[in-house]
């Protein structure tokens, strides 16, 4: 099988395959470079650009891979992407992160986020027992992300962590980085550019996550991979990509609360908002292959990341980084056919 999906890699599917995932990275970047500096030009506080607009850019490429495929007819391969992408961001994003450095925990991190990321993936695994998250169901999600995005803004403006002489934004124990500086009235041409900015990033994502869900479809069906298996494993991976390269390069950096911040809030958003709205345009269906496995899956990481967060005090050890990668090995291993 491994052999198989090697040589499936390296021919014409997984060269696009690839390259969707490279266009998904860079509309991302695109997107939230004019988003947020069109949110500033107009003088929105840059606390609030942090916790929403730059929040949104690690969470995009899932979003438009879930709603192209919700599209598509295949809705169950965008719940697979955003199960894969949190098991995927825990074990192997917070776990390599956690071997390169250890990782230290904030307290807003445990008190405010971790909660939020618990409650996503609990509503998340309530709505999927009876086989179907509905259009109802999306909107409890999206009422979750709109109180979550409350509370952080206003956590990030009480305690006067808006922006550092640096640039960056705190994020209640997370760091958002590259928010664009753009005073109020920076004219015409500079809003333009944003525009510019913000359509280029569309139009990428729309492309990379086209791409990436037909080849990757073409690809894993020669080797009988179910739509399921799909969406958790190879575009799970490839969307979750941002995440892992933000928070491997800022472990290397000694920025460990990005990395933990960046883990949890991509958790939450993933959950709350793109299965929220790709469950208010189609229903979800929750196949029993989901249920047995995948829905205990995601109870499993969530808590094992919420122990090593709590139970280390105030650092994730290697010895923590080690389990959660170990772990993801046995998950992906126990998917393969």
């Amino acid at each position: 099988m491994l052999f198989q999906l090697l040589d499936v890699l390296i021919s014409e599917h997984g060269l696009f395959l690839i390259l969707g995932v490279m266009l998904l990275y860079l509309g991302a970047e695109s997107l939230v470079k004019g988003a947020a500096g069109l949110a500033l030009g107009v003088g929105l506080h840059a606390a609030l650009v942090g916790v929403t607009v730059v929040a949104f850019a690690t969470t995009a490429p899932e979003l438009f891979v879930g709603v192209v495929a919700g599209i598509e007819g295949e809705a169950s391969m965008g719940l697979g992407t955003i199960l894969g992408s949190n098991i995927a961001n825990i074990g192997l994003v917070l776990g390599v992160s956690a071997l390169i450095r250890p990782l230290s925990v904030s307290r807003d991190m445990t008190h405010r986020h971790l909660p939020f990321m618990a409650l996503a993936a609990a509503l998340l695994i309530g709505f999927g027992l009876d086989g179907v998250i509905r259009r109802p169901e999306g909107a409890v999600f999206l009422v979750v992300l709109a109180a979550f995005t409350y509370v952080l803004y206003r956590g990030t403006a009480d305690e006067a962590a808006a922006v550092g002489e640096d640039g960056t934004v705190a994020d209640g124990g997370a760091v958002v980085e590259d928010v664009p500086e753009v005073a109020p009235d920076a004219g015409l041409g500079a809003t333009l550019r944003q525009i510019a900015y913000v359509a280029v990033g569309l139009a990428l994502l729309l492309f990379g996550s086209r791409w990436l869900i037909t080849h990757s479809k073409s690809m894993l069906f020669q080797i009988g991979f179910s739509r399921r298996l799909v969406g958790l494993t190879v575009i799970a991976f490839g969307t979750s990509l941002p995440e892992f390269a933000a928070s491997v390069v800022a472990a290397v950096r000694g920025q460990a609360d990005f990395s933990v911040g960046n883990v949890v809030g991509s958790n939450i958003y993933n959950v709350l908002a793109v299965l929220g709205v790709l469950a208010i345009l189609v229903p979800v269906f929750v196949s029993p292959g989901v249920v047995s496995f995948d829905l205990p899956a995601l109870a499993v990481f969530t808590g094992a990341a919420a122990v090593v967060m709590i139970r280390g005090g105030d650092e994730i050890g290697r010895l923590d980084g080690l389990t959660l990668v170990g772990g993801y090995l046995v998950f992906f291993y126990l998917l393969l056919p």
